[in-house]
C-alpha cells in the first residue's frame, strides 16, 4: 500500500490493513474496544453514503462484510456492531463516510452504551490533541494529554502501524483459508 491514503484530511496510510479498489480498512485512533476498526471509501469527497456510485457502494459494502467476518473471527467476537453516522446530526464528526466495526462479547457487554461512547468523540478535540501531541513531541506531549475521554485511549502512531501490519498479515491468512471470500 504505497500510495497515500487519507481519512478526510488526515494521512492514514500506515494505519490501513486492507485496501480494495474503492475502499480501505484501518485501525482506529481511539478504539472503543480491541478490534474496533473503520471501513472508509478511498475518495475523500465521499461524505455521505448517498455520495457513493453503484460500483463504489458495492465495493464498500463488500469490504464491510469481509472485514466484519475477519474481525469476528480474529477477535473471537460473539457479535459485532456495524455503525454508520451519516451526517453531523447523526453524530458524524469526521466529514468522510466511514463504518465502525466493533467486536462485542457476551461477557462485559456494554450494550447500547456503545453508541454513547461513539457520540462522545469529538473531531475538534481529537484534532487539538493531535496538534498538541505532535507539537510537544513524544511521551512528554502525551503526558499532558492523558485526560479521560470516555475511557478511550488514543493509540500512538507506531502502535497503530504495528496493529495494521499484524491485521494485514492475519487477514491474508484468513483469506487464504477462506478463498470464497476474495
Amino acid at each position: 500500500m504505497t500510495s497515500a491514503i487519507y481519512f478526510s484530511k488526515f494521512l492514514v496510510t500506515r494505519q490501513v490493513f486492507y485496501k480494495s479498489k474503492h475502499s480501505y480498512a484501518l485501525v482506529n485512533l481511539k478504539p472503543l474496544v480491541p478490534g474496533h476498526v473503520l471501513v472508509v471509501p478511498l475518495k475523500t469527497s465521499v461524505i455521505s453514503l448517498a455520495d457513493l456510485s453503484r460500483e463504489e457502494n458495492e465495493d464498500f459494502f463488500n469490504t464491510v462484510q469481509l472485514i466484519h467476518r475477519f474481525i469476528k473471527h480474529h477477535y473471537k467476537a460473539d457479535s459485532l456492531n456495524i455503525a454508520i453516522q451519516d451526517g453531523p446530526e447523526a453524530g458524524q464528526t469526521v466529514p468522510h463516510l466511514h463504518t465502525h466495526i466493533i467486536p462485542r462479547y457476551r461477557a462485559n457487554n456494554v450494550g447500547d452504551k456503545i453508541y454513547e461512547m461513539i457520540d462522545n468523540w469529538s473531531f475538534e478535540s481529537w484534532e487539538e490533541r493531535r496538534k498538541e501531541y505532535l507539537g510537544a513531541g513524544g511521551r512528554e506531549g502525551r503526558k499532558q494529554l492523558a485526560k479521560p475521554d470516555d475511557q478511550r485511549v488514543e493509540s500512538p502512531e507506531e502502535k497503530m502501524e504495528q496493529e495494521a501490519l499484524e491485521l494485514s498479515n492475519e487477514l491474508a491468512t484468513f483469506l487464504a483459508n477462506n478463498p470464497t471470500l476474495k
